[in-house]
């Protein structure tokens, strides 16, 4: 499975972005996928998640302003990024991982399998 994102910019505080990530391959079934983001000198941390039945999760820093959805006919899951603000700044990574059972997608780096390459986020004030 390959992922591709694509979308990411230059904002100002409060302006909005929104995020694609297109899966190609064989992904099974049933799936999470997952937007991950590093900020400089900082560890990945997770997001936002969508499983297969649209079961959503967010991290607290962005709930209310990110929502992620997805399109199974195109295999892509979008992230529209509202309000941004500076400490959004990141470079953005798609995540996705094959499951054998619906239910919240938890946002562990260590369970996802596979990778986009990122898309930077700059928000400035």
């Amino acid at each position: 499975v390959q992922l591709l994102e694509s979308g990411g910019g230059s904002v100002q505080f409060g302006g909005s972005l929104s995020l694609s990530c297109e899966a190609s391959g064989h992904m099974a079934s049933r799936s999470c996928m997952a937007w991950f983001r590093r900020s400089p000198g900082q560890v990945r941390e997770g997001v936002s998640g969508i499983d297969s039945d649209g079961i959503t999760n967010y991290a607290d820093s962005v709930k209310g302003r990110f929502t992620i959805s997805q399109d199974k006919a195109k295999s892509t899951e979008y992230l529209q990024m509202n309000n941004l603000k500076p400490d959004d700044t990141a470079m953005y990574y798609c995540a996705a991982v094959q499951t054998t059972s619906p239910g919240v997608c938890l946002l562990w780096e260590t369970l996802f399998g596979f990778w986009g390459q990122g898309t930077q986020v700059t928000v400035s004030s």
